[in-house]
This record gives structure tokens, C-alpha cells and sequence, in this order.
């Protein structure tokens, strides 16, 4: 990921956050050697008023740089925090574009950590990193020009020490963590992934005596991490012993030179002051430098992981000019489709399927049959690999995904609620929604008669993943957030996994009968309780198998097929 992209948003009030620190480092340098010719000045007895302009320039210095650093910290991190927020939406922004199918190679609390901590990487890498550099290299450049007017060989000796701490140290230090800070990201991602494993599977490990394997594992990560974070430490450790000894060898090749310079009368006693003392405010500034450097690592180290998110490529491709919608009433056709989830892996072979207007099409297969696939190419999830899917003969591939969306619903079996009301969770399917609105979507999935017994009616809160609700509940209110949508064509995605077979057929005929007059393609692995549907479709070994479902003739909606050539209506 390009740096410099990252920071562009915030570039201004960077560059006032580097100046509003330099003058305050400046001042603090000032200061010091204000101060420094100042004491020894009033040790020779002058009169006070020689002393006046060194008094009112340290007060200012005091004054300056105290309110010069608050401006640096408000802004700098106004600029960060900015940067930070941009690149978060952006980061979000991408997973939801790649989601489902373009992230079936992360796992879900890497993602987290992705988003979290590494986007807070940023927040290091501006504030700590990259205006510690730039102030550090305007306040240097300007106290070696001090120091090295009064005294060249100290100025000398400043400009090599400045070198060794802020270039060369921070270099050997990368060098030798490199390795310990490329891998905390990662390993820090790993635990997560590794700590959510076990608090999601916590029930089934108890109940097969695997909690201490997987405890040991969790350990083994942490160690892992630990080791790393050390050796980290150790080069952080390093830097800070460089550090100071590069501050004594100055102050002290000062000092003798400038005993020299004195004795030899080319320095007054009153500046030698300020070439031994300057160096010490210099360093105050420069001594963030090694810490930086390894800060960069770990940014760095961040900032390739995001860009591994931005990489992935798209399931689904966004024309720049999409073609317009269609009118409804809407059939879905697949054409001869052939699609995988990922490269190499087909999931689909060459499969046609019609959804005509209102019809009720039950695909029925075993788990890894492609039904899901099936799904995901229907509301574009996905892009075929070869063949077409198309709305009313337009190709999807065509359209806005997200108008798509807004034509065909997904009502998935692991629709997820979140912790938070019923209401809340409705609302996620339209914004305004009124109460009056919310209820309408409970009524039909018969749900509101058990709502309004709740104490706290719509504002009763569904724990985290809908907890709090039993397995036909959640069902019922995804299917009412789904019917909320308005969707013309719903596709339900197993609506009937891990129920028992009762509560399964009540469910099935629940969920065709709120359809009303949508179009319906329910997707499931059993084969009763099907009778209000149209046609089933059995999907295996890669070839459909068609028969008429139970529903009464005078029920069914008209089926119409289109003939791909020439979108002439015909009856089946």
C-alpha cells in the first residue's frame, strides 16, 4: 500500500503538525542554551539589565514551547485521526465488496484484526513515526548549524552522533528485527483467530476432552508472539544504549574541545556553556528516533496486510457504466453456468435454470452440490466463469451489483442478527422503516403475536448472534428483516438447517406463505414438506432433475420461459 496515498487526505494539517514541532523542539534547544549562556553569564556579576534579553527570551522559550507541542499533539493527531477514520471506511468499504466469495481465504478474526489493529498502525506511523523523523531532521540540521558556528568540532561531532541515532541505528536495529516485527502482525492475528476458535467451539471441546490440546495450541502462539515482542524489546533496547552513549560522546568532545577553544581564547567561557549543554536538548528530540524506525517495522508490516485485503481481487466486477434495470416482473435465467468459488475449484458445470415471475422452485441437493453457488450468482455474490445470468435478458454482469440486490433478496442460513433490539435488526432492511412497518414484517413471518408478549416489545435485545432467541425465532425474524427489504425475487438459503423435521415443515410453509406473490427459490437438503412449491429441482453429480411440486393449479403463478435467442414468452 503506497504510503504516501495513505496520507495525501491529511496533508496539510501534517505539514502545520511538523512545524508546530519544530518550533517546539526548537524552543526547547533554545531554551537550553539560553539557559546555559544565561547562568554562566550572571556567574561573572554583570549588571542585571545585560541579563534582560537572555531573561524574557528563556521566558518566551518556556512559554512557546509548551504551547507550540499542544499544537503539534492537537493536530498531528487531528491529522491522524482523520487518516485513520478515511482508511478504516475504506478498509470496511473493501470487505463489504468482496464479501462473501472474495474472502474465502481470510479467516474471520484475521479480518478483525485487519481492520482494528492494523488500521490503528497508521496512528503510530503518523504520529510516532513519521513526525518524530521530520521534526527531528528540521531541529538537527538547525542545532548543527548552532553548535558548529560556535565550535566546528563539536558541530562536527553533533552531526556524526545525530547520523549514527537517527539513520544508522534505526538501519542496524531494522535490520536485526525485521524479522521479530514482519511476524507480530501476523502472530498477533493468529492468536485472535486461535482465542475465537476456542470460545465459539468451547461447548463441543468440553464435551470431547479437547480443551487442553487446544489450550496448548493457544499457548504455542502465545509463546510464539512473546519471543517476538522480545527480541523486538532487546533492539529497542540496544538503540536506547546507543543513544546515550552518542549524547555523552558529544557533550564530552565539547567540553574538551571548547576547554581548548577557551584557553586558546577563539571561545568565551559563556558559550562553551552552550556547546557542551545544546546537544542535551538536541538529543531529548533525536533519541525517538530508534523507536520510530521500529514503529515503521511494525507499520510496515500492517500496511502490507491491508494491502493483501486491497489485492484481492473481485468476485464480482462493477462496469463503469452500468445498464439500466429493467422493469419488472423479473425472471432469472441461468445460461449453460459454469462457477467456483475460487480458481481451479468449479462448483457448477454447465447448469441452466429459469425463475419466472411469481414461481416457487425448490433446488434440493446434498451439501457441496453447488446450491449455495447457485444462490451467490443469483444476487451476484459471484460472476460465472463461463455462461450468463441474466434479469428480464439483460446480463447481470451488466448491471449495479447493488441494484441487483435491491431486485433479488438472500435470506442465508447463517443470517446473522446482531446484538442489539429486534428493532434494530429489522431496520438494517430499510432505514425509515416505521414501527407500523416493523410489525407488517413480524405479522408475516408470524412473529408479532410473541413480540408484543415481550416486556420491552421491539426494543427487546437478541443477545449476541440472536442467543436470546430460539433456532425458529432467529429464523423467523431474518425472514422478517428480508420481507422488510421488499425484494421482488427472495431466495431462502437452507431456512430449515439444524431444525427438527416438525418445526421444519411449519417453518417451510410459514416462509412460502409470507412470500405472498414473490418469487421464491427455496433452498434445502430435504425433500418433504415441499408441497407448496412449484417445481423441485434436484441438483447432483452436476445435472438437474425437474418434477412438479404439489401445489394446487389454481394457486400456482404462470410459469414463463424466455428462449435466450429470442425472449419469446411460452407456457412449460
Amino acid at each position: 500500500m503506497n504510503v504516501l496515498a495513505v496520507l495525501r487526505p491529511a496533508s496539510g494539517r501534517l505539514l502545520l503538525a511538523v512545524l508546530a514541532g519544530a518550533g517546539a523542539a526548537g524552543a526547547g534547544i533554545a531554551l537550553m542554551a539560553t539557559s546555559a549562556w544565561l547562568i554562566s553569564r550572571a556567574a561573572l556579576h554583570p549588571p542585571v539589565l545585560h541579563l534582560m534579553v537572555a531573561i524574557v527570551v528563556v521566558r518566551a522559550c518556556g512559554i512557546g514551547r509548551g504551547a507550540l507541542r499542544y499544537l503539534e499533539r492537537l493536530i498531528g493527531h487531528d491529522a491522524a485521526l482523520r487518516i485513520l477514520g478515511g482508511l478504516r471506511v475504506r478498509v470496511f468499504a473493501r470487505l463489504e465488496r468482496l464479501a462473501p466469495a472474495g474472502l474465502a481465504d481470510f479467516r474471520r478474526a484475521d479480518l478483525v484484526q485487519r481492520l482494528v489493529a492494523d488500521v490503528d498502525a497508521v496512528l503510530d506511523l503518523v504520529t510516532r513515526v513519521l513526525l518524530p523523523y521530520a521534526v527531528a531532521a528540521l531541529v538537527g540540521i538547525g542545532a548543527v548549524a548552532l553548535v558548529g558556528t560556535l565550535l566546528p568540532a563539536a558541530g562536527l561531532t553533533l552531526a556524526a552522533a545525530l547520523t549514527l541515532v537517527g539513520l544508522v541505528v534505526p538501519m542496524l536495529q531494522s535490520a536485526a528485527a525485521r524479522r521479530a516485527d514482519g511476524r507480530l502482525a501476523p502472530l498477533r492475528g493468529e492468536l485472535a483467530t486461535t482465542t475465537v476458535d476456542l470460545l465459539h467451539g468451547l461447548p463441543d471441546l468440553i464435551a470431547y476432552g479437547s480443551v487442553a490440546r487446544r489450550l496448548a495450541r493457544l499457548d504455542e502462539v502465545d509463546a510464539r508472539l512473546r519471543r517476538a515482542e522480545e527480541r523486538s524489546a532487546a533492539a529497542t533496547g540496544v538503540s536506547a544504549a546507543v543513544t546515550a552513549l552518542g549524547t555523552g560522546v558529544c557533550l564530552l568532545v565539547g567540553l574538551a574541545a571548547g576547554a581548548v577553544a577557551v584557553r586558546g581564547g577563539r571561545l568565551s567561557g559563556e558559550l562553551l556553556a552552550v556547546v557542551v549543554l545544546t546537544p542535551l536538548a538536541v538529543f531529548e528530540t533525536a533519541g525517538t528516533l530508534p523507536a520510530a524506525a521500529q514503529r515503521w517495522a511494525g507499520a510496515r508490516a500492517a500496511l502490507r496486510r491491508l494491502a493483501e485485503v486491497f489485492a484481492a481481487p473481485d468476485p464480482v466486477t462493477a462496469v463503469p457504466d452500468p445498464d439500466v434495470v429493467p422493469a419488472g416482473p423479473y425472471t432469472l435465467r441461468l445460461e449453460n453456468v459454469t462457477a467456483g468459488w475460487a480458481p481451479g475449484r468449479t462448483a457448477l458445470r454447465n447448469v441452466d435454470l429459469t425463475l419466472a415471475p411469481g414461481a416457487r422452485v425448490a433446488l434440493v441437493g446434498p451439501s457441496g452440490s453447488g446450491k449455495s453457488t447457485i444462490a451467490a450468482l443469483l444476487v451476484r455474490f459471484l460472476d460465472p466463469g463461463s455462461g450468463r445470468v441474466t434479469l428480464n435478458g439483460t446480463d447481470l454482469r451488466s448491471l449495479d451489483p447493488d441494484r441487483v440486490r435491491r431486485i433479488v433478496g438472500y435470506l442465508g442460513e447463517d443470517a446473522y442478527l446482531f446484538d442489539t433490539t429486534i428493532g434494530e435488526n429489522l431496520r438494517i432492511a430499510g432505514r425509515d422503516a416505521s414501527p407500523d412497518d416493523l410489525r407488517a414484517a413480524l405479522r408475516t413471518a408470524r412473529l408479532l403475536d410473541w413480540v408484543d408478549s415481550l416486556p420491552h416489545g421491539l426494543d427487546t435485545l437478541v443477545g449476541e448472534h440472536g442467543l436470546a432467541l430460539s433456532g425458529g425465532q432467529r429464523r423467523r425474524l431474518a425472514l422478517a428483516r428480508a420481507l422488510l427489504a421488499g425484494t421482488p425475487v427472495l431466495i431462502l438459503d437452507e431456512p430449515t438447517e439444524h431444525l427438527d423435521e416438525e418445526t421444519a415443515a411449519a417453518l417451510t410453509r410459514d416462509l412460502l406463505a409470507a412470500a405472498g406473490d414473490r418469487t421464491v427459490l427455496l433452498i434445502t437438503h430435504r425433500t418433504d414438506g415441499l408441497a407448496a412449491v412449484d417445481e423441485v429441482v434436484t441438483l447432483a453429480a452436476g445435472r438437474f432433475c425437474h418434477s412438479r411440486g404439489d401445489r394446487p393449479a389454481s394457486t400456482r403463478s404462470r410459469r414463463v420461459s424466455y428462449s435466450a435467442a429470442e425472449m419469446t414468452p411460452s407456457a412449460p
